[in-house]
This record gives C-alpha cells, sequence and structure tokens, in this order.
C-alpha cells in the first residue's frame, strides 16, 4: 500500500465500496469509529478496526448499534471527527441518536450500506428503500444531508465530503451506499493528502465564562469546545437556549427548531450534487441514484437507440433534494422516469416538484438484484406513449 506520513493511502488502489469509505473516512480526519457487525457494512468497520489505531485512532465494537451511534456523540465533544456505520434494522435502532445529534448540532456520519427489507429482510442483497427514513426516520423537526455514492471512487469521495458537510453546518451527515456498491471492487484513486479538501471543526475564540455552546455565527452553525478546554457548557437534547439550558416554551422551540431547519435550507443549493445527461435536448429524463443509477444509464442508451429523446439525473445528494432543477426540468420535459431500487419512494419528491406539469412514471423493484436495463426501458416506452 502507497501511503503518506500519516498513514492515509495514496495513488490508484483497486477498492471495494466499502473499503474505500474506511479510507475516505480517514483522510477526512476521522480518528474515532464505533459500530456493530451487520452485513453488509461489516467490512468497513473490520478495516476501521484495522487502520484506525496505525494512524492513533480508535475504534470501539459496542454491543449493539444503539451504543455505537451515541458513543460517536460522545467522540465529538472530546474533540475528535467520528461516524458508525451500519444497515437494515441496525439503522432502523439509530434513529434517536440521530435526532439527538441534530438536536445537539453534533457533526457525525452515519455510513448505510442498504440492503434489502423490511425487518431482516435480505442481509446480504441489495436494497435502496431507506430514503425517506433517512430523511424522517427521527421524530421532530430537523433537516438532513444524506449522499448516495454509485462507485467505489464515490464512496471515497462522499466519505470525505460527508465529514466536511457535517463540520461545516454542525449536523449529522449520512451516506446512503447499497449492498452493490459497497461489495463492487473497481479503481479508485486516492490524491495526495495535500489535495484533499478538509474543513477542519470550527472552534470558538472566545473564552470562558463568555462563550455559548448554541450561539449562532452570522452562518446560523455555532462554533464548538471540546471537553478538557476550561469550558463548562449544558449539552442536552431538550428545547435549549444557546447557552445550552433548557426551556420549555414555544418561543424557545420556535427559534431553535427554526434555526436548526434554516442552517440547511438555506445552503441547500451549496449542498446539492447532481449529474446530467443528455438533458438539453430530452422529453423523458430518468431519475436515479446509486447502483441504480448505473443501469439507468445503459437504459438511456438502448432508448436513444430507438430514437427515444431520453435523459438521466442522477442524484448525487438525495437530501436536500434538488427541487429546484426538477421544476426546471418539468417546464422542459414530457415524461420523469424514477428508477429507484424500491417500490416507491423518492417518486414522490419527483411527482411533487413536477406539479403536473410533466408526468411522473415509476419503475420500481423491491430488492435482492438490481433492475435489468429492459425493466427501466419499458417504463421509459410507456412515458413516451
Amino acid at each position: 500500500m502507497h501511503a503518506d506520513s500519516r498513514g492515509v493511502l495514496t495513488g490508484a488502489h483497486f477498492l471495494s465500496g466499502n473499503e474505500a469509505c474506511c479510507e475516505g473516512a480517514l483522510a477526512a480526519g476521522c480518528r474515532f469509529a464505533a459500530g456493530y457487525p451487520i452485513t453488509p457494512s461489516t467490512d468497513i468497520v473490520e478495516r476501521m478496526a484495522e487502520r484506525l489505531p496505525l494512524m492513533g485512532g480508535t475504534f470501539i465494537q459496542m454491543e449493539d448499534e444503539i451504543a455505537s451511534s451515541i458513543a460517536i456523540l460522545g467522540a465529538v465533544w472530546a474533540g475528535q471527527k467520528a461516524m458508525t456505520v451500519t444497515s437494515g434494522p441496525g439503522f432502523s435502532l439509530m434513529m434517536e441518536h440521530i435526532g439527538l445529534a441534530a438536536m445537539t448540532e453534533t457533526p457525525c456520519v452515519f455510513i448505510n450500506v442498504q440492503r434489502g427489507g423490511p425487518s431482516t429482510g435480505l442481509p446480504t442483497l441489495p436494497g435502496q428503500a431507506d430514503l425517506m427514513q433517512a430523511r424522517w426516520g427521527s421524530h421532530g423537526d430537523y433537516e438532513i444531508i444524506a449522499l448516495v455514492p454509485n462507485s467505489p471512487q464515490e464512496c471515497f469521495e462522499m466519505t470525505i465530503e460527508a465529514f466536511n458537510l457535517a463540520e461545516k453546518y454542525r449536523t449529522p451527515v449520512m451516506v446512503m451506499s447499497d449492498e452493490c456498491v459497497g461489495h463492487m471492487t473497481e479503481k479508485v484513486i486516492i490524491p495526495p493528502a495535500e489535495e484533499i479538501e478538509v474543513t477542519p471543526r470550527r472552534y470558538t475564540s472566545l473564552p470562558p465564562g463568555q462563550y455559548q455552546a448554541f450561539q449562532p455565527e452570522a452562518d446560523l452553525v455555532p462554533p464548538m469546545i471540546k471537553a478538557g478546554d476550561g469550558y463548562r457548557i449544558h449539552v442536552t437534547g431538550l428545547t435549549h437556549d444557546e447557552r445550552g439550558y433548557p426551556v420549555i416554551n414555544a418561543e424557545c422551540q420556535d427559534r431553535l427548531v427554526r434555526r436548526l431547519v434554516d442552517k440547511i435550507r438555506r445552503n441547500a443549493q451549496d449542498i446539492i450534487a447532481f449529474e446530467e445527461f443528455n438533458t438539453d435536448d430530452s422529453d423523458i429524463v430518468i431519475v436515479s441514484f446509486g447502483i441504480t443509477s448505473r443501469v439507468a444509464f445503459r437504459a438511456m442508451e438502448l432508448a436513444r437507440a430507438e430514437k427515444l429523446r431520453v435523459g438521466l439525473l442522477r442524484l448525487k445528494t438525495v437530501w436536500p433534494f434538488p427541487e429546484q432543477r426538477i421544476r426546471e426540468l418539468a417546464g422542459e420535459v414530457r415524461s420523469f422516469v424514477v428508477a429507484e431500487m424500491n417500490l416507491g419512494q423518492m417518486v414522490y419528491e419527483v411527482e411533487r416538484c413536477a406539479g403536473g406539469r410533466a408526468k411522473t412514471l415509476l419503475a420500481p423493484h423491491a430488492g435482492g438484484t438490481v433492475h435489468s436495463p429492459q425493466q427501466i426501458l419499458d417504463v421509459i416506452r410507456e412515458a413516451a406513449r
């Protein structure tokens, strides 16, 4: 392995998506990970358990996913960049602590290598049915950031981006991979460390006595401190004021929760990422993400061979959702075909944003395998009628 002086890999490597997530986390500065084995994500934590100690970091196998998701929050307040990894039922167990991270503005990363569900479902086979859970799984009002890689290279890059976004907005960020992307092996280019943009934690410059843990700066994001720096702070999941002290009334709730939501919504256009193919001359646009977007690309090629004017909008960010771009395209195309490995989730977001100006059709798949290009092509033909 080619590694720099910090132990981070550099150069070209053949890595699985899961291995690439590990290397991306290390390159981003992650030095604490907690997890519990669960297929198909276990090889990420196995690699973290091997690699983190060599770089001065810590990996802890906790007794379950609930313990794993709270351990990383503690590590962050102790000054570390931290992440956990899971799939399926484990993701469900972590929902309470995702909400706690949102409320306490704890920057951290959750990697979910999706599999078929519900319940135990298909532990070793792919799914893409956790997207709405990622957005709405914990209770209350909050916004979330969720990225969707479709290759090992993007697993590396998006894990770095997840850490950067977490630090920039003091929020939990999710990498919503899937079993196929997690287990496929492709060439991954890892640049030298000096070429990788890493967002440092924003620490306060105020002395103890003047600092308030939840007093936002102009961008609505408060700077942090870490345990042991001489600051006395209160961190709670209760509705709290700028000091962190519980204030149980409607006025404080409105002020706090609006800020938690607005710090993401007001910056949505800086967070959202997507890729377009042939959308400039299309009558029909496929919307897809993750492993399914690779199949959808082939379906687009087959449709164009039949003289159908079809493009592809590949989502790299599902939350925040690219509402503005969907609305723009809805005024230019006849139909959207949403290809996703579930029986209908993101299709409803596309339909909502299209607002009746363009038809929205679903190319569903219940999981366990990927779509065939023909399955998506059949829905494209239906949209063209």
